[in-house]
């Protein structure tokens, strides 16, 4: 929570003395009047030390019990009470009533940049996001006016509103400003997060790295580029970085879930679901890693296992396509077509560029026998993808089984130019199962 400052200047709270039976010169101002006045200044601020002491040793309740015999005392004519006590509605989540707090403090103290930054801090919670902007506008304007150097929070929080709004090139501009201002990590991370938004990698890793020679230690950012290593890719950076941030704080989720995920592509299911073992007493209720753990399961041929976790993993996150796609699978290999047909349609509802999702959507059509329909996923899904063998293999299969032979026979002849296209290592990949299906098919289809 930002520091405040109490204000140099004192309100006038409107008392006065009596007026005196003999009249005074113009010139002439009585003693006592000012004495008063200056007590009850005094007055209203000496337990100011003390609210903020409740506040930020979190004894909220105490603390607002003392900010309530303040304003009582002096008619709610009190910045710095006002302020606490709308800091402590707002973190009990009650945004609304903070704002009109704040917009109070500001009205006893429009001079006080500190009061305008929490109302456009309420403004953004509430999801008002332009007028929070303009708030931040002009309380930089008035700190300009006032000739106070430029303050970094301001340009954060603006950014902050303009990422909500989707406007992420001014987003971008205001943390570049806040981080020449004043470097931290949490710009930083913002900033990344930003270049993210816009599929921007490069420059996102860049953010990144700037942001470790701040604070080379800071584990949310090297599981960040190991993440962000992982999507471009690059398995040894990525883990070289998810490595070290596990060496910084070995019980942090994301970066186990990142870890195990580079594991279990290397087919060492085992160690992953160990990983996963530990992240799960973390996040229990991570989609991501029940997705990943019924994946390791799928790998084992543990297929109920498999099933029951990644049907728990859309129950946490059901607009997740990846999670149905994994489903369909699964559901394939334990040949209960309908229900892969079902979790392969919501895929290819939530992620309709996806040539996989289709291919094996055939696949399923054809085992329920929709000739017709697996043929049309089919030739969505080689518009989609025309470079995937897979995808050209089960398309002859499925039309040798239809009895379309010549079809058949030229989809396979173009699998074949794509298969032998690969480099050695690309058709070891493939495994077995393709070479074997690959001989069937060859066989049938001379016969034929």
């Amino acid at each position: 929570m930002p520091e405040y400052y109490d204000s140099d200047e004192v309100e006038d709270d409107g008392s006065h003395e009596p007026e005196p039976e003999t009249p005074l010169s113009p010139l002439t101002v009585p003693k006592s009047t000012s004495a008063a006045v200056t007590a009850k200044a005094i007055a209203r601020t000496r337990r100011n030390a003390t609210i903020h002491h409740l506040y930020v040793t979190h004894e909220h309740d105490k603390c607002l019990a003392l900010i309530e015999e303040v304003l009582g005392e002096f008619d709610g004519l009190c910045e710095y009470p006002i302020y606490v006590k709308a800091l402590v509605t707002r973190r009990r989540g009650r945004i609304a009533e903070s704002l009109t707090l704040f917009q109070a403090a500001t009205a006893l103290n429009p001079h006080n940049t500190q009061n305008l930054k929490q109302v456009g801090r309420s403004l953004y919670l509430l999801g008002k996001h332009k007028a929070a902007i303009e708030v931040f506008d002009e309380a930089r304007a008035m700190g300009v006016a006032r000739n106070q150097p430029e303050d970094w929070e301001i340009h954060h929080q603006k950014g902050l509103c303009y990422a909500r709004v989707k406007q992420f090139g001014a987003a971008a501009e205001s943390f570049i400003r806040a981080n020449g201002i004043s470097k931290h990590e949490t710009t930083y991370e913002q900033l990344g997060a930003v270049f993210q938004e816009q599929e921007n990698w490069e420059a996102a890793i860049a953010v990144y790295l700037e942001a470790l020679e701040s604070a080379p230690d800071s584990p949310e950012t090297l599981a960040t580029l190991g993440v962000l290593y992982l999507r471009l890719g690059e398995t040894y950076r990525a883990f070289e970085y998810l490595d070290s941030a596990l060496t910084k704080d070995p019980h942090n989720p994301r970066t186990i879930l990142a870890a195990g995920s580079i594991i279990q592509d290397h087919d060492d299911v085992d160690v992953a679901l160990v990983k996963y073992r530990v992240a799960a007493q973390k996040t229990p209720n991570s989609a991501q890693l029940w997705n990943n753990v019924g994946m390791c399961f799928f790998g084992k041929n543990r297929f109920v296992a498999s099933i029951a976790c990644l049907k728990k993993a859309l129950y946490l996150d059901p607009f997740e396509w990846i999670i149905s796609y994994n489903l369909g699978l699964a559901h394939l290999k334990t040949q209960q077509n309908a229900s892969a047909f079902h979790f392969l349609s919501g895929c290819v509802k939530r992620k309709p560029d996806f040539a996989a999702a289709y291919t094996y959507l055939a696949v399923a059509l054809a085992r329920l026998d929709d000739f017709e329909n697996a043929k049309a996923a089919y030739d969505r899904a080689v518009r989609l993808d025309p470079g995937d063998y897979l995808v050209f293999l089960n398309y002859a299969i499925t039309l040798h089984n239809g009895g379309d032979f010549e079809k058949a026979k030229g989809m396979f002849q173009t699998h074949d130019a794509l298969f032998d296209a690969l480099d050695e290592d690309g058709k070891i990949d493939a495994g077995d199962d393709v070479a074997a299906q690959r001989d069937l098919v060859r066989k049938a289809l001379m016969g034929s």
